[in-house]
């Protein structure tokens, strides 16, 4: 893939967690799975609707892949659409943006950054 950013969905808990640490680990999800989770921008209202329906506390982060290079592999998940994952941490340092999820007029989510 070519997309140079991708997005990270976190409770508030999580995100604080995360920003007080400089690093995140990953959720209980992604431990388990073995990989950090990440949607591509046309992906984060998908993830949200899937699996975050009804959550009210939730943060969207942007993340620059060039910063995590190798870490990040794209693998298909749902639909046969290619997801990135991240095998390692997440740095805040790689964090481009963040906000709470917010939605536009259109009911679209407003992308962070």
């Amino acid at each position: 893939m070519t997309d140079r950013v991708a997005y990270k969905i976190f409770s508030v808990a999580e995100f604080e967690a995360f920003r007080r640490e400089g690093v995140f680990a990953g959720s209980a999800v992604d431990v388990a799975d073995g990989f950090i989770h990440l949607s591509g921008a046309g992906q984060v209202e998908g993830t949200l609707a899937r699996h975050y329906a009804g959550r009210t506390d939730l943060m969207l982060a942007a993340v620059d892949l060039a910063v995590l290079g190798d870490a990040v592999r794209w693998e298909e998940s749902r639909g046969g659409d290619l997801f990135p994952h991240i095998y390692g941490v997440l740095p805040m340092g790689a964090v481009t943006a963040w906000g709470a999820v917010e939605r536009a007029g259109d009911g679209a989510v407003v992308l962070p950054g």
